[in-house]
């Protein structure tokens, strides 16, 4: 289901996008290839020798609204700079300087490196007065923009993916050591009784009991990396128990929950790293919200599993009723 889930949000936006460059391209929102008129002085004497030639570009905020039309405009001033070559001249503005849309984006799109917007010069004269830039064309704006973030993505799922095999199977060989040792054993007698109440379905002395509890505590301790390892040995234990292979038990459903809104007693190592000691200040905060965010899941999932419609779609529990 997850996975159509996905491909109808994948369509969505690449139809979205479609339907937004066009409208571009309808529209001619970048004015792709048309002239646009600046008046450029240099800031020093040129000689025939200069390369580069500091300059004040001088912007009529009336005529780049007419332009482009919109309600934007830009600064009066920027500073730049001409490239002088065998090709010709070409104008670029300084670096981040604060532009407003459609320059924004045609500055994103053609020089994404040192993020300054140019285009070639014409019929600027050293001494200083009007010409005209012509920008470089932008089309499919949204489309590149979905396809980068496809890509991105992707690259970033085989990092975290390569990134967790050492953490799996750090954690599931002292996972092994625990069962055989008898910790896990342990720890099942000492949390029985709190946990039998959210769990029944669980025979009483499973090892999966074990696996809930760490797994709960590797989160609230907001230890993301090992939590995933025991979530997955807890839910491989339950689906030892599960009759029908196909469709998710109660505990199931509930250690999902509740995994999804565990309370964070201790800020997640991530959130450390990026706040340092300012993450004092949000402790309390944290501890209530996801105490409140566990109640709600236990709740939720309780509920949800007495209404017909779930209680059908489970095969035990529909011969139950």
């Amino acid at each position: 289901m997850l996975n159509y889930i996905w491909a109808g949000l994948i369509i969505l936006s690449l139809v979205f996008g479609m339907v937004y460059d066009i409208n571009d391209l309808a529209s001619d929102t970048y004015r792709n290839g048309q002239a646009f008129e600046v008046n450029v002085e240099p800031n020093a004497p040129v000689t025939d020798d200069d390369r580069r030639i500091p300059v004040t570009v001088a912007i009529d905020a009336a005529g780049y609204q007419s332009f482009y039309g919109v309600t934007s405009s830009p600064d009066s001033t920027y500073q730049g700079v001409i490239i002088r070559n065998q090709e010709g001249m070409q104008l670029r503005f300084a670096q981040d300087a604060s532009i407003p849309e459609p320059w924004a984006t045609i500055r994103a799109e053609t020089s994404e490196r040192d993020n300054d917007l140019r285009g070639p010069l014409n019929g600027w004269q050293t001494a200083g007065g009007a010409a005209s830039v012509t920008f470089s064309e932008v089309k499919f704006v949204k489309m590149r923009a979905i396809a980068s973030a496809a890509l991105t993505m992707a690259e970033l799922a085989v990092e975290l993916a390569l990134g967790l095999i050492g953490v799996l199977a750090l954690w599931m060989g002292l996972l092994q050591i625990a069962e055989k040792s008898g910790i896990i054993n342990s720890v099942v007698r000492v949390t029985q009784p709190v946990l039998r109440p959210l769990f029944p379905d669980i025979p009483k002395g499973h090892p999966a009991l074990g696996m809930i509890v760490l797994n709960l505590t590797a989160n609230m301790l907001g230890l993301g990396n090992a939590a995933t390892p025991l979530g997955i040995k807890a839910m491989e234990e339950l689906q030892t128990l599960n009759e029908d292979k196909e469709t998710a038990t109660d505990s199931m459903v509930m250690l999902l929950a509740m995994n999804t809104a565990s309370v964070q007693l201790v800020p997640p190592v991530l959130l450390v790293a990026l706040m340092g000691l300012q993450i004092n200040q949000l402790i309390f905060a944290i501890i209530i919200v996801t105490g409140i965010s566990l109640v709600v899941a236990i709740a939720s999932a309780k509920l949800l599993s007495k209404t017909k419609r779930f209680r059908t779609a489970t095969p035990k529990l529909s011969t139950e009723g």
